[in-house]
């Protein structure tokens, strides 16, 4: 039951991961992005209709083009609503907060319309899409998991997205703490009128942080559609995994390798209501609440030991005006 437990915990956590991921990527070039449960939820439709009209086309999927097409509709679609967040935030200087607000109201209504027109042409009895053989390629886990015994279910018997997760956050943290552009990217969060006097371009690293963090973003909304739903799209059917997306940046104190314990934690903390036997139905919803109060007391707990390090970008949420350097 432990093995199941933990199982379970890390499939639930990689949709996490992925939007934690590119959230932080995001922020940490000072824009935060509250529609990322929105670009989740189109880069999820958008690797559904590539896929959609995949299989339609061929009686036999490739392998490779059946994992290819996806992936690549699902970053068009991501970075189309990371473009529309940047143009709107750096070069028309909108509020961060109504934008992002408005971009996840946007993506939930893109995503819908898109899923209620796919399983109107199925004809299907009901309110799904079904994308088996796809997913079937997108679950596909390494042969000798099995016979590894507990080491091998615990950590070889995943798809390959989640071990894509993992490095994309390993990468990220090496990226923003070893390299001479990571090191700008933060300097362009931290204060970017200091950022832009040093010659660094301010708006360019906005834009590539935000469409980068996007696209990272969008592969969770594909994860979950493809190797956790099971190839299922149904209209609504993400529930609140973008929001803990964005509070998951702050448990994981804007640290993408923090993030990666982060996320089992907070995929654990979804499901345990289902391993504790004769829990009522308030007391599964009071435990559902956990990542959520979690998060809560991580901000307050860094908010009163001010350390630097612990703190979010200075400038996160505020416009750069370059004539106000």
């Amino acid at each position: 039951m432990i093995i199941a437990f933990i199982q379970r915990a890390i499939v639930q956590g990689i949709p996490l991961l992925f939007g934690s991921t590119g959230e932080i990527i995001t922020e940490k070039s000072g824009n935060l992005n509250l529609g990322t449960a929105g670009v989740m939820y189109v880069g999820g439709i958008s690797g559904v209709i590539g896929a959609f009209l995949y299989e339609g086309s061929v009686e036999t999927v490739n392998p490779v083009l059946a994992v290819l097409i996806p992936i690549l509709s699902c970053i068009l679609g991501s970075l189309i609503m990371g473009l529309i967040y940047s143009f709107l935030t750096v070069t028309l200087r909108a509020n961060q907060n109504v934008t992002g607000l408005a971009l996840t109201t946007f993506g939930v209504g893109v995503g819908n319309f898109f899923g209620g027109s796919l399983i109107k042409l199925t004809d299907s009895d009901l309110p799904s899409i079904t994308l088996t053989q796809t997913s079937n390629c997108f679950k596909a886990t390494l042969p000798f998991a099995d016979r590894l015994g507990w080491f091998g279910e615990i950590f070889l018997s995943y798809s390959f997205l989640a071990y894509v997760a993992i490095a994309i956050a390993l990468l990220a943290a090496f990226y923003f703490n070893r390299t001479r552009s990571g090191l700008s990217l933060r300097a362009v969060g931290e204060n970017p009128a200091t950022a832009d006097a040093a010659g660094i371009s301010v708006s360019k690293y906005k834009y590539l942080s935000t469409c980068v963090g996007s696209i990272i973003a969008g592969f969770g909304g594909l994860y979950y559609v493809m190797d956790y739903a099971c190839g299922i799209w149904s209209n609504d059917a993400f529930g609140d995994r973008g929001w803990l997306a964005i509070a998951l940046v702050i448990f994981a104190i804007w640290r993408p390798n923090v993030s990666i314990i982060g996320s089992i934690v907070f995929g654990g903390l979804l499901i345990i209501h289902n391993y504790i036997p004769g829990l009522s139905f308030s007391g599964q919803e009071i435990l559902k609440m956990t990542p959520y109060v979690v998060t809560i007391l991580v901000l307050i707990i860094i908010s009163m030991r001010q350390k630097r390090e612990n703190q979010p970008p200075a400038s996160l949420g505020l416009s750069y005006f370059r004539e106000e350097r």
